[in-house]
């Protein structure tokens, strides 16, 4: 029996862009480093070794009038890194989920508290998709409709992760329509899921799979989405790199923006070696 090796190295690139037609950017992301209990912010692209090292990568997509969107998003990523600071991280698939749940819970109970404490913020929202990268582990969580990708070396899946918080994902995962019709649905944008906004019980996305040398993956929000269905968003990510682009996030965001633009377009993107 041959043993797959765990990845030793994590290559990570980031990028948002506003888009072509709004004037903000509701979109945000995070990448973080965790060393023991040291936590630090990573830069848009970067190469790190695994052994003794966490990473949280997120993406978060904002919802709400004036600029609520902006500020829904900026609370999940900036409240994301607060309660994950200054305290060990577990192991184990079970503890890392449960610690995961009560993190997303934290962060939609301060965006509920911060919605009725301003009447400019009422009934803002957020999406969230969160990767928690371990050694040979990896653990996400996820609420809304970003999404989670994971694309394998030896695999032609092209399908995210994660399902969408709506009842045309519900209706698309258990096959009942296709994702050409899933992308054209009139009621697409109808979240039932969201930190903050409308949801009175919040129930996160949550699972733990093995991390294997060659895997890619991808959390990005809706505006990449609209702008690249699964199997062109999988072609763009494995393409050899143009002149002039230094990283997957930064292609995967241009391709989305010229075919679509119509909203926010954010990737994070990370590759294990």
């Amino acid at each position: 029996m041959i043993n797959n090796p765990s990845p030793a190295q994590v290559y990570w690139s980031a990028l948002s862009d506003v888009g072509r037609f709004r004037k903000e950017n509701e979109d945000s992301f995070l990448a973080l480093l965790v060393e023991g209990r040291q936590i630090q912010r990573l830069g848009k692209y970067g190469e790190s070794a695994i052994a003794g090292n966490s990473f949280i990568f997120a993406v978060s997509d904002g919802m709400g009038g004036a600029n609520a969107g902006e500020f829904a998003s900026r609370i999940a990523v900036d409240a994301l890194t607060r309660y994950t600071s200054n305290k060990e991280l577990p192991f184990g698939d079970e503890a890392c989920q449960e610690l995961l749940k009560m993190v997303f819970d934290q962060i939609h109970k301060e965006i509920l508290k911060q919605s009725r404490a301003y009447e400019e913020c009422r009934g803002m929202g957020a999406t969230l998709s969160l990767c928690l990268l371990q050694k040979d582990r990896l653990h996400y969580c996820h609420v809304g409709d970003s999404r989670i990708y994971r694309y394998q070396t030896d695999d032609e899946n092209h399908e995210p992760l994660t399902q969408d918080d709506h009842h045309v994902g519900w209706l698309y995962a258990q096959g009942k329509i296709s994702e050409y019709q899933a992308r054209n649905h009139p009621g697409r944008s109808v979240l039932q899921q969201v930190l903050g906004g409308k949801t009175q019980y919040l129930k996160p996305q949550t699972a733990s799979l093995p991390t294997i040398v060659g895997d890619t993956y991808v959390i990005c929000s809706d505006g990449v989405i609209e702008g690249l269905a699964n199997r062109a968003l999988r072609r763009v990510t494995h393409q050899a790199k143009p002149d002039g682009e230094r990283t997957q996030a930064e292609r995967i965001v241009r391709t989305a923006v010229e075919e679509n633009g119509r909203d926010n377009a954010t990737a994070v993107v990370f590759r294990l070696q």
